[in-house]
C-alpha cells in the first residue's frame, strides 16, 4: 500500500443525522449511500442497528454498493456482560454487513463520571469486543471517543485503550477529537505520538468542528501518519457539526498530493453530490462553501475580473471545474466593462464590446443597484434585464393589475385563522383574463392566481417551483414604510436553478417582480432550448 493512500469514512448517514432539523428517511439514506459510493467514498456508514426503526430499514434491505464498503456502528459491549452475550453488540452483524464500527472511552475522567466503569474493565470492554467483531466480520474498527482530552488527562491510559483495540485485531483505531475542543499543532504532535505505537496504515481521524478546526485538523492529522480520515457532507453533525469531508477532498487531492479512492474524473462530481445533499434536505446550498458554493470562484470586484479574464489564476487557486464547479462574473455596482462582457459570454449574448448599449447598460445596473436591486445574487434577473436591453425579450404576459386581500378572524371551531386571496387581471398572447385564488398567504395567492391564467397557454411553467423566498428591508430607520428587496429563488425538474430580485416599497409588488422574472425566465429559457433542439 502506498503511503499517499488515504482512505475516507463517511458517517453523514449517523453522524449527520444528529444534526438539528435533519431528519433522514431509510430513503433518503440509501440515496445518499449510494451518491457517497458513485463518488468513490471507502466506507459508509450507515447508522446504528437496533437504535431506530430508519437505521433498522437500512440494513434490513441495505442499498447496492460497488465501491463502498457499509458500515454498521454501535458500541463496545457493557460492563458486566460478555461480548457474546451483549445484545447491542449482537445487532451490529446484519447480515452482508462487513465492517463495524464500535465506539469506546478511552478518556479515563469519562470512565469514572460518565459511565462508572473501572479503568481495566474499560480496556477489557474495548478489547472483548473488538476480538469478538474481528472474528465475524472483514473490518473491525474502533472509535476511540474523546481520545484528544482522555491523552492530555492522561495518556498512559489513552493509550493503553488504543493499542489494547489495535491488539485484539482492529483495522482501523480511530482517534475522535468528540468535543471539538483540541487545535491543529496539538492534533499533529498527539497523531505523531501514538504512530510511534499504532502503525498510520491503522490510524484514523474523526473531528468536530467547535473550533472552525475539523478540517485543519483531519489534514493535520493526516500529516503525521494517519491514514483514514472520517468525516460528513458539508460539515453536518451534532451542535457545530463534523469535519467536512466536501472540502477535506480536494484538500488531500489537491494541495497535500495524497491518493484516495476519489479520482480526478469523480472529483468532478464533488459539487453535485455537495448540492445533491442540499436539497435532500431541502435547503439552500451554502453561497460561500469553500470549492463547491456558488461564490467559490465568483468574481465581482471590476480589478478582479479585468485579470481573470486574462489569466484565472489571478484570482483563483484551482480550476472550478475541477470539482465541478463553475467561474462566476458578478455584475454589481463595483463592476466595471470586463463584468458586463464576460457575463455576457456566460449567457451567449453576442455582443460587440465596443457597442455604446453596453455603457448604458453598466449605468442601470449601478442606478439600479442604488435603488436596492442587487444582481450579484439574482443571475436570471440581470440577464434579463441586458437581454431587454440589448436585443429585447418577449412580453409572455403582462399584469395590469392585481388586488391581495388578507383576512385573520376565528372560524366556527374557534379557531383563529388567516386566509389571503388574490384576483389578478392579465393579458396573455392578445387575450384578457380575470381570475381569483387563495393561498397560504399572500405571495402564494398571487402566484396561484398567475399559475391559473399561465399553465393553460404555457403547460412547460407546471414544474416551476419557489424553493426560497428572502425578503430584505433597506431602510431600517422606518421599517413599517422601508424599501424591500425580494430575492426568489427557483427549480425546475431538470436540475434548473435560478434566482430574481425584486425591489418596490410594498413587499407584495417586490415580491411579484422577482416572482415575474422568475417565470419569464423560465419561458425564456425554454424558448432557447427548443431553437437549439
Amino acid at each position: 500500500m502506498s503511503d499517499k493512500r488515504v482512505y475516507l469514512y463517511d458517517s453523514t448517514l449517523r453522524d449527520g443525522a444528529q444534526t438539528q432539523g435533519v431528519d433522514f428517511s431509510a430513503t433518503d439514506k440509501a440515496a445518499i449511500a449510494r451518491e457517497l459510493d458513485a463518488l468513490g467514498i471507502d466506507y459508509v456508514e450507515g447508522g446504528w442497528p437496533g437504535a431506530n426503526p430508519t437505521d433498522d430499514a437500512l440494513f434490513a434491505n441495505p442499498p447496492v454498493l460497488r465501491r463502498a464498503r457499509l458500515s454498521a456502528f454501535g458500541m463496545t459491549r457493557r460492563s458486566g456482560r460478555s461480548a457474546e452475550n451483549d445484545p447491542s453488540l449482537q445487532a451490529l452483524f446484519c447480515p452482508g454487513v462487513r465492517v463495524v464500527t464500535m465506539v469506546g472511552k478511552t478518556w479515563d475522567f469519562q470512565c469514572e463520571v460518565a459511565i462508572g466503569v473501572a479503568l481495566d474493565e474499560n480496556r477489557k470492554m474495548i478489547a472483548d469486543s473488538i476480538a469478538h467483531a474481528a472474528a465475524r466480520v472483514d473490518e473491525a474498527v474502533f472509535d476511540a471517543e474523546h481520545f484528544f482530552d482522555g491523552y492530555k488527562s492522561n495518556p498512559d491510559y489513552a493509550l493503553s485503550c488504543v493499542r489494547a483495540a489495535y491488539e485484539a485485531g482492529a483495522r482501523w483505531v480511530v482517534l475522535c477529537d468528540t468535543n471539538g475542543g483540541t487545535l491543529p499543532h496539538q492534533i499533529e504532535a498527539i497523531v505523531g505520538a501514538v504512530a510511534a505505537v499504532i502503525p498510520g496504515d491503522h490510524l484514523g481521524i474523526h473531528c468536530h468542528n467547535d473550533t472552525e478546526n475539523a478540517v485543519a485538523n483531519s489534514l493535520a492529522a493526516v500529516r503525521a501518519g494517519a491514514r483514514q480520515v472520517q468525516g460528513t457532507l458539508n460539515g453536518l453533525g451534532e451542535r457545530c457539526g463534523n469535519a467536512n469531508l466536501v472540502s477535506i477532498i480536494p484538500n488531500l487531492m489537491l494541495k497535500m498530493g495524497f491518493e484516495t479512492g476519489v479520482s480526478e474524473h469523480d472529483l468532478r462530481q464533488l459539487t453535485h453530490v455537495s448540492r445533491m445533499l442540499d436539497e435532500r434536505l431541502n435547503r439552500a446550498p451554502n453561497r460561500n462553501a469553500a470549492f463547491v458554493g456558488d461564490s467559490a470562484f465568483a468574481h465581482k470586484g471590476g480589478l478582479h475580473v479585468s485579470a481573470v479574464e486574462r489569466d484565472p489564476r489571478c484570482y483563483e487557486h484551482i480550476a472550478p471545474e475541477t470539482v465541478g464547479n463553475a467561474r462566476q462574473i458578478l455584475v454589481s455596482n463595483q463592476s466595471g466593462r470586463s463584468n458586463v462582457i464576460a457575463r455576457f459570454r456566460e449567457i451567449g449574448l453576442e455582443i460587440d464590446p465596443g457597442e455604446p448599449k453596453v455603457n448604458d447598460l453598466l449605468d442601470a445596473v449601478k442606478r439600479r443597484e442604488s435603488e436596492g436591486y442587487a444582481y450579484d445574487g439574482a443571475e436570471a434577473s440581470f440577464e434579463l434585464l441586458a437581454r431587454r436591453a440589448l436585443e429585447g425579450v418577449p412580453e409572455y404576459f403582462r399584469l395590469n393589475s392585481f388586488r391581495v386581500i388578507d383576512e385573520r378572524r376565528w372560524n366556527a371551531r374557534g379557531q383563529l385563522i388567516t386566509l389571503s386571496e388574490a384576483t389578478i387581471k392579465a393579458v396573455v398572447q392578445g387575450r384578457d383574463y380575470m381570475t381569483v385564488a387563495e393561498g397560504n398567504g399572500p405571495i402564494n395567492a398571487l402566484d396561484a392566481a398567475l399559475r391559473k391564467v399561465l399553465l393553460p397557454v404555457y403547460p412547460q411553467l407546471a414544474d416551476l417551483r419557489l424553493v426560497d423566498y428572502k425578503v430584505r428591508i433597506l431602510t431600517p430607520d422606518d421599517a413599517t414604510a422601508a424599501i424591500t428587496r425580494v430575492m426568489i429563488e427557483s427549480a425546475d425538474s431538470k436540475g434548473g436553478r435560478w434566482n430574481t430580485v425584486g425591489v418596490s416599497g410594498n413587499i407584495i409588488d417586490a415580491s411579484y417582480n422577482a416572482l415575474h422574472d422568475s417565470l419569464t425566465y423560465k419561458l425564456f429559457k425554454g424558448e432557447q432550448a427548443s431553437r437549439a433542439a
